[in-house]
C-alpha cells in the first residue's frame, strides 16, 4: 500500500510540474515592458537564490568540492548553462512577442531531434520505427516551413538547444537542484553584471515599473525552481517510461494557449504540419511501450530459468566425483541452454529526464 501511495505522490508531482511548465507563457507577457534578456537575467539571479534556499533545507552541499575539483565537469556546467540561456532566452523571447504556437513545436520535436543527435553524435541505431519516426518529423518541419514561408527557426533552435542540454546533463549526472544550482551560478555574475549595467543606464525596469512588477520579477527564481522540484520528487517515485508520457502535457498546454488564449492563427498547412509531429511522436512513444515490455518480460523469463535452475540439480553423496557443469553426460550430449533474445537498435533517450523550461 505505501508503495503505492508513493507511485500516486509521484504521478501527482509529476503532472503538477510539467502542467507548471505548459502555464508558463501566461506568466511571461506579465512582465512587459521588461525585455526578454532583461527577464532572462533575473531569472537567473533570482534562480540561484531560490535553489540555493532549497539546498540549505536539505543540507546537500558536499557535491560543491566534487564539483570544483572536477574540471571536465566544470567545463560541461559551463556548456549547460550556455545552451540553456539560449533556450531560455529565445522562448521568453517567443512567448512575447506572440510565437507560442511556433515555441510549442520546439518542444513537440524535441524528443526526435534528441534522437537523431544521439545517431549522428553517438553513432547510436534506430529500429526501423524509430526512423519512420524521425523521417516523418523530417517531412513535418518541411511542411511547416511551406506554411510559415520560411523554417521554423525558433522551435529547431529550441529543439536543438534543449536537446544540446540534455546530453549534457547527462554526462554530467547530477541532480537536478544541484545541477540548476551549478549553472545559475556560472551565469550569475554576467546576469547580475547586466543588470547593474542596465541601472545604471536608467534602462532597468526592476523599480521603474513599480513594487508589483520588482515582484514579478523576482518571482521569476519561484518559477523556475518550484516545476524543478516537484520534478524530480517525480523522477524518484514513478517509472520514467511514466514521466516519458507526462512530458507530452506541457508543449500540449503550450499549444492550445497560443490558439485558445493568444489566438494566434493555424493555416491548414500549419495544422498539418503538426499532425505530422503528432504522427512521429505516437510512433515513438508505442515503439518505447512496445520495447519497453518486452524488456520486461524477457528479464523476467530469465530470472525464471536462474531461479529453476537450482532445483533440478540433484544432492550427489559425499565422497562421489561429479562432472563439470560443461561436460557432457556419459554416452550423451548436454541439453543446450535457452537462447536469450536479442533485440536491434537502440532505447529512445527518456526525454523525462530533462527538464522543460
Amino acid at each position: 500500500m505505501e508503495g503505492k501511495n508513493e507511485q500516486r505522490a509521484g504521478l501527482l508531482y509529476g503532472i503538477g510540474a510539467y502542467v507548471m511548465w505548459g502555464l508558463v507563457p501566461l506568466f511571461w507577457p506579465l512582465l512587459k515592458p521588461s525585455g526578454a534578456i532583461e527577464i532572462l537575467a533575473h531569472r537567473m539571479v533570482w534562480s540561484l537564490g531560490v535553489v540555493t534556499i532549497a539546498l540549505l533545507a536539505v543540507r546537500r552541499w558536499a557535491w560543491i568540492g566534487e564539483l570544483v575539483r572536477d574540471r571536465r565537469k566544470l567545463a560541461l556546467i559551463s556548456v549547460a548553462a550556455a545552451t540553456i540561456t539560449v533556450n531560455w532566452g529565445l522562448y521568453i523571447w517567443a512567448v512575447n512577442n506572440g510565437q507560442v504556437v511556433e515555441a510549442s513545436l520546439g518542444y513537440f520535436i524535441n524528443p526526435l531531434v534528441t534522437i537523431a543527435m544521439g545517431v549522428l553524435l553517438l553513432g547510436e541505431r534506430l529500429r526501423p520505427v524509430q526512423w519512420v519516426a524521425v523521417a516523418t518529423g523530417l517531412a513535418a518541419v518541411l511542411v511547416l516551413a511551406i506554411g510559415y514561408g520560411r523554417p521554423p527557426w525558433i522551435s529547431l533552435v529550441l529543439a536543438f538547444s534543449f536537446a544540446t542540454y540534455g546530453l549534457v546533463k547527462k554526462k554530467v549526472n547530477m541532480g537536478g537542484l544541484e545541477s540548476l544550482a551549478a549553472e545559475t551560478a556560472v551565469l550569475f555574475v554576467p546576469a547580475l553584471g547586466f543588470l547593474l549595467w542596465l541601472a545604471a543606464t536608467g534602462k532597468s525596469t526592476f523599480t521603474a515599473g513599480g513594487t508589483g512588477h520588482g515582484f514579478l520579477l523576482a518571482a521569476t527564481g519561484i518559477v523556475t525552481a518550484i516545476p524543478l522540484i516537484c520534478f524530480g520528487a517525480a523522477a524518484v517515485r514513478v517509472p520514467l517510461s511514466t514521466l516519458g508520457l507526462l512530458q507530452y502535457l506541457a508543449p500540449i498546454f503550450q499549444f492550445g494557449l497560443g490558439v485558445v488564449y493568444f489566438k494566434e492563427s493555424m493555416p491548414p498547412e500549419r495544422w498539418a504540419g503538426f499532425a505530422l509531429v503528432w504522427l512521429a511522436l505516437s510512433l515513438l512513444t508505442w515503439d518505447a511501450l512496445r520495447t519497453a515490455r518486452r524488456n520486461r518480460a524477457l528479464a523476467v523469463k530469465l530470472l525464471a530459468t536462474a531461479a529453476a535452475a537450482p532445483a533440478t540439480a540433484t544432492p550427489t553423496p559425499e565422497g562421489v566425483a561429479t562432472l563439470p557443469s560443461d561436460a557432457a553426460p556419459p554416452g550423451g550430449t548436454t541439453t543446450p541452454a535457452p537462447e536469450a533474445a536479442t533485440t536491434t537498435g537502440t532505447e529512445a533517450p527518456n526525454p523525462a529526464q530533462q527538464k522543460i523550461t
